[in-house]
C-alpha cells in the first residue's frame, strides 16, 4: 500500500469506529480487527500504519468527529506531512479543500470539563493519554513471586504485595507463569480494589454483582478460604462466560457464576438479601480512568449516556446494599475520575442511610477523597479509578 492509500484505509476504519461510537456498538480494537481481516492485502506495516494513523485521530480528538475524513483532515492541520498525502491519488484521500469538515478542539470533550474529581487538575488530565503499563498479580495459591522474577528477572515490583510491571510488548499469555495459572494480567487499580475489599476482613460470602469477566472474582478467590462461597453476577452471558476458563487455569473451584437478567437481577439475587460479608459492585461507567487504553470511549459518552449511567449506578448501589448481611462490607467502585459517578454517589447513599458509614482502608497507594479513594495515572501509575468502602452497622 501507498502512504496515500493507508491513509485512506485509516479514514475508512475511523468511518466505521466513528458510527460504533455513535450508536454503543463494538470497541474500536474489535472493529480494527475485522476491518484487517477483511483486507489480508495489508501487511503487517500497513496494517501497523493504518491504525497508527486512525489512533492518533482517536487520541487527538476528544469530540467524535464527523466522519473518518474530518478526523484526518483535522490531524492533517497541525501535521502538514498527512497534508501531502490528500493527494487524489488512486487508493488514496481526495484532496483537500475548503469545504472539508475538519476535527478540532480538545483531548477532552467540552462538556466534561469542569467535572472531574478535584484532584484532576491538568497535569493530572495530560496523563489520562500515556501509554498504559502492563501490570500483573501474583496467585498465591499456586506460586511464590520466584515464579515471576525467575521468568522476567527485570520485573518490578510494585507497592502491593504481588504485583509487578513488566515492559509494554511482554508476552505474558505464552509464558509459563500464566498458563499454569500463577499470575493474571491485571492493572494494580484494580489490584488495589480487591486488596480494599479485604482490608481487615475474612468474609465467609462474597458477591461480585457486576463480575464481567471475572478479573476481581478471581483477585478475590486467590487471597480467600477455599471454602469461602464467592459468586460471581453479571448481566452479560459472553462477558461472564469468559470467567470459566480463567477459573480452571487459576485453579480455583469455589465460585458459581449467576446470569442476571437486566433491571430484575433482584429475581436471581433475592435469595442472597442479608446473607453476604462483602459485596462488591464494580460498576458500569464512563470510563475516564481508562482512556489511555480505550480513547475512543470519549467518543461513546455524551451527558444523556452519561445521566443513564448515574442512575444505573445508583440503582446498583441499593440493589447491592440490599445483600449486605449486618457488620457486613460494600466496596463500591468505578474506572471514572467524574465527581458524579463517585464521591458524588457515596455522599448520596451515605446522606439516606443512617444504618452505613464508611471505613478507612491502609493501602499504599491512592488518596482519600470524598468518602472514598481515588487512584490516577498521574500519581498512582494505576488506571483511574474511585472507590469507597462501606460498612452496614
Amino acid at each position: 500500500m501507498t502512504p496515500s492509500a493507508r491513509l485512506q484505509a485509516a479514514i475508512e476504519l475511523l468511518d466505521e469506529i466513528i458510527v460504533a461510537a455513535r450508536d454503543n456498538g463494538a470497541s474500536a480494537d474489535n472493529i480494527a480487527k475485522k476491518f484487517f481481516k477483511a483486507r489480508r492485502y495489508a501487511g503487517s506495516k500497513d496494517r501497523r500504519a493504518v491504525r497508527e494513523h486512525a489512533y492518533a485521530a482517536i487520541r487527538r480528538f476528544g469530540e467524535r468527529p464527523e466522519n473518518g475524513r474530518a478526523a484526518m483532515a483535522g490531524l492533517a492541520a497541525e501535521q502538514p506531512e498527512l497534508q501531502a498525502l490528500f493527494d487524489g491519488s488512486p487508493y488514496g484521500p481526495a484532496l483537500l479543500t475548503d469545504g472539508d469538515a475538519r476535527a478540532n478542539g480538545g483531548a477532552i470533550p467540552n462538556w466534561l470539563q469542569g467535572k472531574f474529581a478535584a484532584l484532576v487538575d491538568e497535569n493530572e488530565q495530560a496523563a489520562l493519554f500515556d501509554r498504559a503499563p502492563l501490570d500483573i498479580r501474583l496467585n498465591p495459591k499456586k506460586a511464590d513471586e520466584s515464579a515471576i522474577t525467575d521468568t522476567w528477572p527485570d520485573a518490578e515490583a510494585l507497592p502491593l504485595s504481588g504485583a509487578y510491571r513488566l515492559s509494554t510488548g511482554t508476552d505474558v499469555e505464552n509464558s509459563s507463569p500464566y498458563n499454569k495459572g500463577q499470575i493474571e494480567i491485571q492493572d494494580m487499580g484494580s489490584q488495589a480494589i480487591i486488596a480494599a475489599c479485604l482490608s481487615g476482613t475474612q468474609p465467609k460470602r462474597v458477591l461480585d454483582m457486576c463480575a464481567g469477566a471475572g478479573g476481581k472474582t478471581l483477585g478475590l478467590a486467590a487471597h480467600l478460604a477455599d471454602e469461602t462461597r464467592i459468586m460471581a453476577a453479571d448481566t452479560d452471558r459472553g462477558r461472564l462466560s469468559r470467567i470459566e476458563p480463567r477459573l480452571q487455569r487459576s485453579g480455583v473451584r469455589n465460585v458459581e457464576t449467576i446470569l442476571l437478567s437486566p433491571n430484575k437481577e433482584i429475581e436471581s439475587l433475592g435469595p442472597l438479601a442479608g446473607q453476604c460479608d462483602l459485596v462488591l459492585v464494580d460498576a458500569p461507567c464512563s470510563g475516564t480512568g481508562t482512556w489511555r487504553r480505550n480513547p475512543e470511549l470519549r467518543w461513546r459518552m455524551t451527558p444523556k449516556r452519561l445521566d443513564q449511567t448515574v442512575q444505573l449506578q445508583a440503582r446498583l448501589l441499593d440493589l447491592a446494599s440490599q445483600m449486605v448481611a449486618p457488620g457486613g462490607r460494600l466496596v463500591y467502585a468505578v474506572c471514572s475520575l467524574l465527581d458524579a459517578e463517585g464521591g458524588d454517589q457515596a455522599d448520596a447513599f451515605l446522606q439516606s442511610r443512617p444504618e452505613w458509614r464508611d471505613i478507612e482502608v491502609d493501602l499504599p497507594i491512592g488518596r482519600p477523597y470524598r468518602k472514598g479513594t481515588l487512584l490516577t495515572p498521574y500519581h498512582d501509575g494505576t488506571d483511574g479509578f474511585y472507590f469507597t468502602c462501606l460498612e452496614k452497622l
